[in-house]
């Protein structure tokens, strides 16, 4: 240890705390308090620190293990890590005189991390976190650190080391997305991921991907990284990216049960249940102290409440989003990963991890991979271990744009080698589901004469196997009804319904719904509406002449319905006061000619007067016809009968 210079020990002395023993909580409550007083501790204290700090540098320079050196003494690392933790909190107190302290941790950790105890490298680590929670040193220039740090071999630290980064990287974008920090600290990352080093390229592939779990990196260079590990160098890499790609929807649904049973855990801490008596007695009952405490409560309900509707919205509304959807060379990504699936030597549970993955990336990006289908048809055999899996993949890289011809063998190998008589019935079942998936994606595989024979395992008496050869059945009596046979055609809703050939497409030649644009604001043109509205008077007559006679015929049926003699009499009242008006206009026409004097307002008003009368008794007979209409749908038998003869006689 260094020997203080004279000038401190004697300004030390004259305070007289020189014979106290340096006590640190204590003497950090007081320089939080009273930061200039204690001005000479703090420099004394910084001093003892550097100088230990040399001594373990110095240490690690010459590779002396933690067994030996000064790194040996409990005591010594003890107190290097006390005061580490000590400078850390005071640094916002002491700006200027700490300037370089956080510099100092970063290097030493770079340099002798691996050489130092577990308890000191814990305790730098320690304060290091804290002045990056504090803003006083920035997480990009301290993010390698942590990394290198999760490769030391600690499992401690390596916890506390990763979730420090997780939980940094989303508290910079809680509020709003950081992009150029973000940028910055991917690219870190990314350059980590291609590096050739195992552990290093393993921790940072294991940060990525739980960034992006969480939604918080959830862009495409993040996904496109994650899914360039597939093709590292180690396998372990490879392996860790093919199992994120696969189970990531597993993982979601494994995070909203966890967030499930948390937002639980929230809603039973009240012990208030929020019902009309609970308010009531919140705003009416007790004291204002009372008062006050029962509204808390209402209000911590309503926002826990508020909270499991909007996560649970948020669960039904959100779309699946594998890191696959984003690939940007989705068709360089399954050709690259299907050459290294045929050149590498790997246990089989890792060549079905890849199968898998570059069947569902030909499945969500609709590629056409012709050398696939012959490398899954070596495979498609019943006794196959994970036989299930091979199958799903097959019809998971199944789609319109692929020609019938490349899947056919593989079609016609997976009908040959379960569905037969003497396969087992859960072959057989398995089978005829994967017939129907693959012809439901991909119908023009389907023959007339496979069809038929593949239809008669409904009358088989396993239940599995008859199912799934109903459910082939429905399939193509809407797809094709025309491949069955008359008999098991049923009543399909298109009979002429047939797949489109391979390469067809339907192009519209105009914009559908565009000839609704020229209609008027309700909908129909003028010349439509003049047309329905002659169409309507003239049927309205003759529907009047029918009443009429059936008036005159029946009177008991009138009596039934108790509405068609309300409705003649409504007409014939019509009818008198139209005859009344127009006697009334006669005798007006023969004034004014006699007069030989024409008033042209009298005239228009005359004509929007007779336009009334005429709209109304076009919708009074509206009402008559809907009115017949009703009570021809609700009465009785009988009653149909009676009126169909009615209508038959008029």
């Amino acid at each position: 240890m260094t020997s203080l210079p004279d000038p401190l020990a004697d300004s030390i002395a004259a305070s007289g705390r020189a014979s106290e023993k340096l006590n640190l909580p204590t003497l950090q409550s007081k320089m939080k308090s009273d930061p200039e007083g204690y001005s000479s501790e703090l420099t004394l204290i910084y001093n003892q620190f550097k100088s230990s700090l040399e001594l373990f540098q110095q240490q690690a320079a010459l590779n002396f293990t933690s067994l030996s050196g000064i790194a040996a003494d409990a005591t010594v690392a003890k107190d290097l890590g006390d005061r580490a933790l000590f400078l850390a909190h005071v640094t916002p107190f002491y700006p200027k005189e700490l300037a370089q302290f956080p510099n100092e941790l970063v290097r030493f950790l770079e340099s002798s991390a691996r050489n130092l105890p577990s308890g000191l490298r814990m305790h730098v680590t320690q304060a290091l976190i804290l002045l990056i929670n504090r803003k006083i040193i920035d997480i990009a220039e301290t993010l390698v650190v942590f990394m290198e740090l999760q490769t030391v071999g600690d499992k401690d630290l390596k916890q506390l080391a990763f979730s420090h980064v997780i939980h940094s990287i989303k508290r910079m974008n809680q509020k709003h997305k950081n992009d150029p920090k973000n940028r910055a600290l991917q690219n870190i990352l990314f350059g980590m991921l291609q590096q050739e080093e195992e552990a290093k390229a393993k921790r940072a592939l294991i940060t990525l991907c739980d960034l992006h779990r969480r939604k918080i990196w959830f862009d495409d260079r993040t996904a496109n990284a994650i899914c360039t590990a597939c093709f590292h160098v180690s396998s372990r890499i490879m392996i860790a990216a093919l199992s994120f790609l696969l189970d990531f929807e597993k993982i979601e649904d494994d995070d909203s049960d966890d967030s499930g049973s948390e937002d639980d855990l929230i809603t039973q801490q009240p012990q208030i249940v929020l019902n009309k008596e609970a308010i009531y007695k919140a705003n009416h009952k007790g004291t204002t102290s009372s008062k006050k405490k029962k509204k808390a409560k209402l209000q911590r309900v309503i926002r826990s409440m508020k909270k499991q509707q909007r996560q649970s919205s948020e669960k039904t509304n959100s779309s699946y989003y594998s890191p696959l959807n984003h690939l940007k060379d989705a068709q360089g990504f399954a050709e690259k990963l299907f050459s290294r699936l045929q050149s590498c030597d790997h246990r089989f549970e890792v060549k079905m991890m890849m199968v898998k993955v570059i069947a569902r990336t030909i499945g969500l990006h609709h590629l056409i991979l012709l050398n696939f289908y012959p490398y899954l048809q070596k495979y498609v055999q019943p006794h196959q271990r994970d036989v299930t899996n091979l199958l799903a993949a097959a019809v998971q890289a199944c789609h319109d744009m692929v020609p019938p011809d490349a899947v056919e063998p593989l079609f016609r190998q997976i009908v040959n080698q379960f569905v037969n008589d003497r396969s087992r019935p859960e072959a057989i079942s398995v089978g005829l589901n994967v017939v129907r998936e693959m012809c439901l994606r991909m119908p023009l595989l389907m023959t007339e004469d496979l069809l038929q024979d593949l239809v008669l395992y409904r009358k088989s008496h396993e239940k599995a196997v008859s199912s799934a050869a109903r459910s082939l059945l429905t399939l193509f009596r809407e797809v094709c009804p025309s491949l069955l046979v008359k008999k098991d055609r049923g009543r399909p809703s298109d009979p002429k319904a047939k797949p489109k050939a391979f390469g067809e497409v339907n192009v519209a030649s105009n914009i559908p719904g565009v000839e609704l644009l020229e209609q008027d604001d309700d909908g129909i043109s003028d010349e439509d509406t003049d047309g329905e509205i002659r169409d309507v008077s003239t049927d309205d007559d003759n529907q009047e002449d029918d009443e009429a006679g059936s008036g005159d015929s029946d009177n008991d049926s009138e009596y039934e319905y108790g509405n068609s003699s309300e409705c003649a009499q409504e007409m014939d009242d019509d009818s008198t006061v139209g005859a009344e008006d127009n006697e009334v206009s006669e005798e007006d026409d023969n004034n004014d000619s006699a007069d030989g004097e024409i008033d042209v307002s009298d005239e228009e008003a005359s004509e929007e007067d007779g336009d009334e009368e005429h709209e109304e008794s076009i919708y009074w007979k509206r009402v008559q016809v809907t009115r017949r209409m009703l009570m021809l749908i609700t009465a009785t038998q009988k009653q149909r009968k009676e009126s169909f003869l009615i209508l038959r006689d008029s």
